[in-house]
């Protein structure tokens, strides 16, 4: 319970409150009601029900249980915009988010303002318990902004119009990718997984050793540049190369091409926030299931990285490197910067790895309702590692996992080759 005999703290803890939800906001200001309401699959979710859902989060688990005298700004509230706690009661069903015509976004905004105001107001007086869930919301609003991105792309792909969200930004295209090399990494045991100290999800720990193989992985993500060499040489058609369940999925949804992209005159186009435009060559592949990925790395003579091997490789890099998101404004991926050695680890794109979604050595979830944040979904799912141009900057580290099923692509995937050595 929050109390005012507790001495005030400082004001980072406020700043990096206020810089995280004013991002989200940012994400949104371009929106109309409408645009914020739609929900394009029952995967994704409308951009309003991020905003309010995010919110909801820090009223629930900091301001209610935290915070004496708090009241809810409203009560239906937690029915609307739970998205799967069971432990805090029933919720609205998730494939019909987007009929939730009302609220409206100015609404979900003003209902944003009261939680910021009462938790900001809070704040220097919170015990550490709810201090450690006011870091875990922040970094759960960070995924949340993530996947704004990615379903206002899969809700402006369905416009025939293809608009664009934000101006496309003038850069300046490279002809080709630079050659694809691989650096050889040693075999032995690793340590992986997040260390003891610092913020981290549950699912990341605990720290665990593991073996890997001799093996190399790759300087860089596929480029489109070979991508398009995989369509041309009928990667699509060759059942050879796909998983069974990947040659299903790819015959009954008459996938050839990843999401996005389309056949224009005599080339491929693909879209994004910033709209319809010639696939860059020099550009990683994005937005790819892993069974693509998958048979992408069998026609090329490889496999996709353990993600142990991903981890022990990346750990030397510096996560805040690379494209990742800034502020409000359109996101892509970018071509390889020129240099030696490996690149792009972290940014750009999310990398399947041949690792599935399990819990590690002894992991133990979170108490409570948030413990049900990651653990519950350590099935049928696979592991992808380094972040995207839509992770926000300063959410990544070595031993974060991300997770999907097989067949999603609509988020920022790609991939990086690996073989045995």
């Amino acid at each position: 319970m929050a109390t005012q005999a507790n001495h005030p703290r400082s004001d980072d803890a406020a700043d990096r409150y206020r810089a995280v939800r004013a991002l989200s906001l940012g994400l949104a200001e371009p929106l109309s009601d409408a645009d914020a309401t739609l929900q394009p699959s029952p995967e994704a979710s409308p951009t309003k029900w991020h905003l309010a859902h995010t919110s909801w989060f820090f009223e629930t688990f900091v301001l209610r249980d935290h915070v004496q005298g708090y009241s809810a700004f409203d009560e239906s509230y937690a029915y609307l915009f739970n998205s799967y706690y069971d432990g805090e009661g029933e919720r609205h069903p998730r494939p019909r988010r987007g009929m939730l015509s009302r609220p409206s976004l100015d609404e979900i905004r003003d209902y944003r303002a009261r939680v910021d105001e009462a938790l900001l107001r809070a704040l220097p007086y919170l015990p550490p318990a709810a201090l450690r869930l006011v870091e875990l919301g922040l970094n759960h609003e960070q995924q949340h902004q993530e996947l704004m991105l990615t379903d206002m792309l899969a809700a402006f792909a369905e416009n025939p119009l293809k608009p664009a969200v934000w101006p496309r930004q003038p850069t300046e295209p490279a002809a080709a990718p630079p050659p694809l090399d691989g650096a050889r990494r040693p075999g032995g045991v690793v340590e992986i997984g997040a260390p003891d100290h610092g913020f981290a999800f549950d699912c990341e720990r605990p720290r665990h050793r593991a073996l890997v193989p001799p093996h190399e992985i790759a300087d860089r993500p596929v480029a489109n540049a070979e991508w398009l060499r995989f369509i041309e040489e009928g990667g699509y058609s060759t059942p050879s190369l796909w998983l069974a369940d990947g040659w299903d999925w790819v015959r009954t949804n008459g996938i050839e091409a990843p999401l996005y992209w389309q056949r224009g005159d005599g080339a491929w186009l693909s879209f994004g926030l910033d709209g319809l435009h010639p696939v860059e060559p020099a550009e990683p592949v994005c937005h790819i299931s892993y069974y693509e990925a998958d048979a992408f790395a069998r026609w090329a003579g490889a496999r996709l990285p353990t993600e142990a091997e991903w981890e022990s490789a990346a750990s030397g890099y510096g996560p805040d490197e690379g494209n990742q998101l800034d502020s409000a404004a359109p996101v892509r991926p970018r071509a390889a910067p020129p240099g030696q050695g490996l690149r792009q680890l972290y940014g750009d794109v999310w990398e399947w790895c041949a690792s599935a979604y399990l819990p590690y050595p002894g992991f133990r979830p979170e108490e409570g309702a948030v413990g049900e944040y990651n653990g519950k979904f350590m099935v049928n799912q696979m592991v992808l590692r380094g972040g995207s141009c839509a992770t926000p900057r300063g959410h990544l580290r070595p031993s974060y996992r991300n997770f999907f099923y097989p067949h999603q692509r609509w988020q920022y995937c790609g991939l990086r080759l690996a073989r045995d050595s």
